[in-house]
């Protein structure tokens, strides 16, 4: 009876696993559906869209930055200096991280790592040495679900306040309240929300399809997204599971450098 409970837990786990990686996926391509259209619909709520319409320029978003600052949101710094921020997703560990982090610190760059409920109770040390080389650790909550089907702020506060508690257990510290729309699935409600429980919300004004991990896009196919979409102000997304990100990383910092780029701090943009 023993072993057959034993192997009932681990199959659970194992399909639990699962259905949050599906889930995963699924909402990234949901929110990427607008991505590289001609244009993109203005709306405060709904699925985070891009349109890139001109190389080294900002792209046109779901929302202005105008609409976005009364709900304390941003996707990009409003700004003509050559600065970029650095964010990275992690919704799960895929063997990558610690070369990312190890590309972040030869460069001397501070990134904003957005983290979700497994990826800290599963890689503490990892969240730990984030925080330690001086990188900000934001919310992407607890699940990983769509934030905008939640309507109550009870339900909205229980995804926040499980991954704060989980933050605090693993690293003794309380999270910086930074927050990223998991699957970026959003409602007005949903940025009021987040406000009212003292976060800024970080949306992205730079990014691609980097999470498919069985369809990796090559080196070549990442550089020309990454060095021809940068603009000034950028707010970049990137995924830490991709080994593509991994490999280019060292090489992409120095070519944003090279390209006359300083990395900043979301701070900055408060």
């Amino acid at each position: 009876m023993i072993h057959k409970i034993q192997a009932y837990g681990s199959w659970k786990k194992a399909a639990v696993a699962f259905m949050f990686i599906a889930a995963f996926f699924a909402g990234r391509l949901a929110a990427w559906i607008t991505a590289d259209e001609e244009s993109a619909p203005v709306s405060t709520e709904g699925s985070w869209g891009l349109s890139f319409q001109e190389e080294g320029e900002p792209p046109v978003a779901n929302a202005t930055k105008e609409e976005l600052a009364q709900y304390g949101a941003y996707y990009a710094a409003d700004t003509d200096e050559k600065v970029l921020y650095l964010t990275f997703d992690c919704g799960y560990e895929n063997g990558n991280t610690p070369t990312i982090l190890e590309a972040l610190k030869k460069h001397g760059v501070s990134a904003t790592f957005f983290v979700v409920g497994n990826f800290v109770s599963d890689h503490p040390e990892l969240v730990g040495q984030m925080l330690e080389e001086g990188h900000t650790v934001g919310n992407h909550t607890a699940h990983h679900p769509d934030m905008s089907a939640i309507s109550d702020m009870d339900s909205f506060r229980e995804e926040m306040e499980e991954l704060e508690a989980l933050f605090t257990d693993a690293t003794g510290q309380e999270i910086t309240k930074y927050y990223r729309p998991p699957q970026g699935k959003y409602s007005e409600d949903n940025l009021k929300m987040a406000q009212e429980l003292g976060y800024s919300t970080f949306f992205w004004s730079l990014a691609y399809v980097d999470w498919y991990q069985e369809q990796q896009p090559t080196e070549e196919e990442a550089f020309e997204k990454l060095l021809g979409r940068i603009h000034p102000g950028a707010i970049v997304l990137l995924h830490n599971t991709s080994s593509t990100n991994a490999a280019i990383l060292d090489e992409l910092l120095t070519k944003w450098e090279e390209m006359g780029y300083r990395f900043g701090k979301l701070e900055e943009l408060l």
